[in-house]
């Protein structure tokens, strides 16, 4: 069955203005053992949100309710670390929909894609001044066209274009992994290998 389609996903963000945040810090190694996806999202930067005793952090993003939306904008090298899928899996089941930085390590990049995630890569200056605006105001919307492949903040008009694999890009339009992806193409597959069969 196709998967939740993207298109244009408009919302407020939850900004976190680190860099090299990495998969570790995403979900710690202890919370790995599981292996369904669902469920991570409780300990999404678990040892950020929560003390040795378990009790919230409150000067955490994620525990300030000013702050919300599918939108996570983060600092530079987002990602990096340990190739684990799982730090994906615990973004995604919190809720967000797309990150935002201007650099994301490349597995965690690829694993995004894979788990219908969008990973928007917008250049430096722009990151810094959007996370000092929705930092600044929580209620910021911001509004991401993947069809046109444009990030815009309505209020401001600022607006910036991001790249994506074109395969990518259309998996994530049309609600589809890489093997729904297949199974779309199946007849084309099935001709151009009948057609080979007759060359030879």
């Amino acid at each position: 069955m196709p998967k939740q389609k993207f298109d244009i996903l408009e919302t407020t963000c939850v900004p976190l203005p680190l860099e090299n945040i990495d998969t570790d810090q995403i979900i710690p190694a202890r919370f790995l053992s599981a292996t369904s996806r669902e469920g991570f999202g409780e300990n999404l930067f678990r040892d950020w949100r929560y003390n040795k005793e378990g009790q919230k952090n409150n000067d955490f993003v994620l525990n300030n309710a000013q702050y919300k939306g599918n939108i996570l904008v983060a600092g530079k090298n987002f990602g990096c670390g340990s190739s684990r899928e799982h730090a994906v899996w615990a973004i995604v089941d919190y809720g967000f929909q797309a990150v935002v930085s201007s650099f994301f390590a490349d597995i965690f990049k690829n694993n995004s894609m894979n788990n219908r995630l969008l990973p928007v890569v917008v250049p430096e200056k722009f990151l810094k001044d959007m996370l000092e605006l929705v930092t600044r105001e929580p209620g910021t919307i911001v509004r991401i066209d993947l069809e046109n492949q444009e990030l815009k903040i309505p209020a401001s008009g600022e607006s910036v274009g991001f790249e994506i694999n074109p395969y990518k890009k259309e998996c994530l339009l049309k609600g589809l992994d890489d093997i729904d992806y297949l199974l779309n193409i199946k007849e084309m597959i099935t001709g151009y290998e009948f057609r080979n069969t007759l060359k030879r």
